[in-house]
């Protein structure tokens, strides 16, 4: 299913994050046709994928009215290419992307969990957080939809330190059979949450059905084709707890897979893939 086409793209590779003239790690210097320039990177550096040397394609940004922008382009998506014989990867790593792409696949009639819903609005406020889209079902039930980006896969969901330990052992003989996981990023300390955001919204979700007949849905969008399997990551166990405990508690979890093209395109290739959130029983499909 086609999803939607971003227009514009420019291909250019990092040369600085953060920027030699803007020191926020939300600017890098890109060099796009022989010239350095400036541009916005709302990934920050995605664990490799938006980091010095890395190949992106990327966006023009929007002018505003009387506003100067010191970035007139920023980094939507990152070139992955594992090995000589792979195919090059498109993978989404704006997090708005995603957003974007339920939102096309509600107005498509998409979503495998969630069809021919009665009405949608974006960003409403419940309890302490604002989640991207409230509803009415098709049976009337009103839903509360989460969307989270998954740009992230490997053949092992373990911290970088660990993966050093075993990586002569993994089993890479097919490149298309990755763990898709859901977080990772920068922190301080290994204790640390990786996102206090995402923790909020998986746990307020909780909350709302403990109390609510409402339909809580958590969705992480896989923007990338090189995995067979989603599962919340060890990276985080403090998040990973607290979706099982979401999902136990009746929060629907789900997982999309989407393809993009180098031309801009995005195409909805998996509805429903499968999740691991525990290790002891085998990828679920329910939400």
């Amino acid at each position: 299913m086609l999803l939607t086409r971003l227009e514009g793209l420019r291909e250019g590779i990092i040369m600085n994050r953060p920027s030699k003239i803007i020191k926020s790690p939300y600017v890098a210097d890109v060099l796009l046709n022989g010239k350095e320039i400036m541009v916005h990177t709302p990934s920050l550096g995605c664990c490799g994928l938006s980091e010095r040397g890395s190949n992106v394609l990327m966006m023009p940004i929007e002018k505003k009215k009387n506003k100067e922008e010191k970035c007139i382009y920023r980094v939507v998506l990152s070139i992955y290419k594992e090995n000589e014989l792979a195919q090059e990867q498109y993978i989404g790593i704006y997090p708005l992307l995603a957003e974007n792409i339920v939102e096309e696949c509600i107005k498509k009639n998409g979503l495998q969990f969630l069809k021919n819903i009665k009405s949608y609005t974006k960003q409403t406020e419940i309890l302490n957080s604002k989640f991207d889209f409230t509803g009415i079902d098709e049976n009337n039930i009103p839903f509360i939809l989460e969307v989270k980006n998954v740009p992230l896969a490997d053949y092992v969901d373990c911290s970088k330190k660990e993966k050093k330990k075993i990586i002569d052992k993994l089993d890479k003989s097919d490149i298309n059979k990755k763990i898709a996981y859901f977080p990772d990023g920068y922190r301080k300390s290994s204790n640390d949450i990786v996102s206090p955001r995402a923790l909020k919204h998986i746990n307020e979700l909780c909350e709302i059905k403990k109390v609510s007949k409402t339909r809580t849905i958590c969705c992480f969008v896989i923007e990338r084709t090189d995995v067979d399997v989603f599962q919340p990551s060890h990276i985080d166990e403090v998040y990973r707890k607290a979706v099982q405990e979401a999902w136990i508690s009746g929060v629907e979890i789900m997982a999309l897979m989407v393809r993009w093209e180098r031309d801009g395109t995005c195409r909805l290739v998996n509805n429903s893939v499968p999740i691991k959130l525990f290790e002891e029983i085998g990828p679920i499909n329910r939400g």
